[in-house]
């Protein structure tokens, strides 16, 4: 039975596959240099050059359960770094996307409030940190971030970014 109950945990998170990142040390390892990886296009952009950064937004995680800014617009085709800081003493997190795909992964969180993450859209900071997200917004429309922590979403912990067509 151990070992039937052993397989079946193995093959379910290898199912899983990247929602079975854990949460590690809590510095964003979007700050760290890491080895380049294939841009991955997604229906919110792509992961930026920071070489080709047109602007630099700054954005605060509070205790509040709320960002500082939490409206942000863009135009189509910018690359922007986000400077993030965790300005609690909680443990928080920026998160950009859609929101179907963040409201999806929020339920993993809750399932699994140990995940890391470990993606260019993601930030996962411990108290008083600050991370980095450079990202290019390739399509026009109304994309989100939020902190998928189990319980700061729904204390209203999210953001909306606006990002206007190219004319």
């Amino acid at each position: 039975m151990k070992q039937v109950l052993l397989a079946f945990s193995v093959l379910t998170i290898a199912a899983m596959g990247d929602a079975a990142w854990g949460h590690g040390s809590g510095q964003s390892k979007n700050a760290e240099k890491k080895p380049a990886r294939a841009v991955e296009e997604t229906e919110f952009g792509r992961a930026g050059d920071p070489k080709k950064v047109t602007r630099t937004i700054r954005i605060e995680g509070s205790d509040g359960m709320r960002y500082t800014p939490n409206d942000i617009r863009v135009k189509q085709g910018e690359t922007i770094r986000f400077v993030v800081k965790n300005g609690g003493k909680l443990m928080h997190e920026l998160v950009l996307g859609t929101m179907p795909e963040l409201l999806k992964h929020y339920e993993w969180m809750k399932k699994f409030p140990d995940m890391e993450h470990d993606e260019p859209h993601m930030a996962h900071l411990k108290p008083g940190a600050s991370g980095e997200i450079v990202w290019q917004f390739t399509k026009a429309g109304d994309f989100h971030f939020a902190c998928l922590i189990p319980g700061h979403l729904e204390a209203g912990m999210s953001g909306k970014i606006t990002v206007l067509a190219e004319k």
